[in-house]
């Protein structure tokens, strides 16, 4: 009997000691991609911008959620911008501004980024994320029809400007993010800088285009490529701390925004000017912005007062 217990105890101690199956744990919840920050595209005539005022400005898209990357018509009289309509996916608009009248421009299944109108004029380039998140270079006619893709191999594109028509430059994902030289049909491209910012912008009357990057100090500049030399050089250091955006005027004046004040510097000038403050119309943290061809007005990007 005693030896029977102690069997007992010895067989118990070992169970004790058999390590127990864990069950299977449900894998981690994926969070859910952070949608763009709400931003609006708005309209200010730049013939006296020390009158500024809140009904000066016009919100052209009106819309809730993400609306950006605004880029005159060769006339001027309307402008293209991004806009998420559906919290699904983007589509390029045209705001009509003596009509004051929206229309939808494109309307696909993918979305598209930086309408951008081609040398020619007989359509745009837009950057495309298709199905399967490559991010390649498309062309549209003006009224967003016959889509064609431009670099087919290209896959990583973010941002772009064209100095001609055989000369497009990239702002190519990566890390560093990159700024390339490509021709339209092309399989090769040509890396003339990196570690560059989101702003690239055609310099008129030149074949060359501004970039943004930052100095070993951390300051950020804005700098010219010159597509006929292959010189990099600086233009004119950024107003403020953070990352500018910018866009040229046909008279040569490069414009870009801190805060609610606009900016504008000539080649030749000491610094910058200020242009204007937008402070009293229903805005906050200016980003991107476009001057239209004639001068008349400046297009700009910026929070709603519902995101304050």
């Amino acid at each position: 009997m005693l030896s029977m217990l102690r069997a007992i105890i010895v067989l118990a101690a070992g169970l004790a000691q058999v390590p127990q199956a864990t069950p299977p744990q449900p894998p981690p919840a994926t969070q859910a991609p952070q949608p763009p920050p709400a931003t609006d595209v708005y309209l200010v005539a730049l013939a006296d911008p020390a009158a500024w005022t809140a009904s000066s400005v016009s919100n052209i898209s009106a819309s809730p959620g993400y609306d950006n990357q605004p880029s005159f018509m060769r006339d001027s009289r309307s402008v293209l911008f991004t806009s998420n309509r559906d919290g699904k996916q983007t589509d390029i608009y045209r705001y009509w501004i003596a009509d004051r009248k929206l229309t939808q421009v494109t309307s696909t299944a993918e979305s598209e980024y930086s309408p951008t109108i081609v040398p020619a004029g007989n359509g745009f380039t837009v950057i495309q994320v298709e199905a399967d998140q490559a991010q390649r270079l498309w062309q549209f006619d003006l009224t967003g029809k016959s889509p064609q893709v431009v670099l087919p191999d290209v896959k990583s594109v973010g941002y772009h400007a064209w100095i001609d028509a055989s000369t497009v430059m990239l702002f190519v994902l990566g890390q560093p993010a990159t700024l390339q030289r490509a021709t339209p049909g092309a399989a090769e491209t040509q890396t003339v800088a990196s570690g560059i910012g989101r702003s690239i912008a055609a310099i008129p009357n030149a074949k060359a285009v501004s970039f943004t990057s930052r100095d070993d100090t951390g300051v950020w500049w804005i700098r010219k490529y010159d597509a006929e030399t292959g010189a990099v050089t600086d233009l004119v250091r950024a107003p403020e701390a953070g990352e500018p955006h910018t866009s040229w005027s046909r008279d040569g004046r490069l414009f870009t925004a801190a805060g609610t004040k606009i900016y504008s510097w000539k080649a030749g000038a000491a610094g910058w000017t200020v242009v204007g403050d937008l402070s009293a119309a229903p805005v906050r943290t200016i980003s991107r912005l476009a001057v239209s061809p004639d001068g008349r007005w400046l297009a700009f990007v910026a929070e709603p007062p519902a995101a304050q």
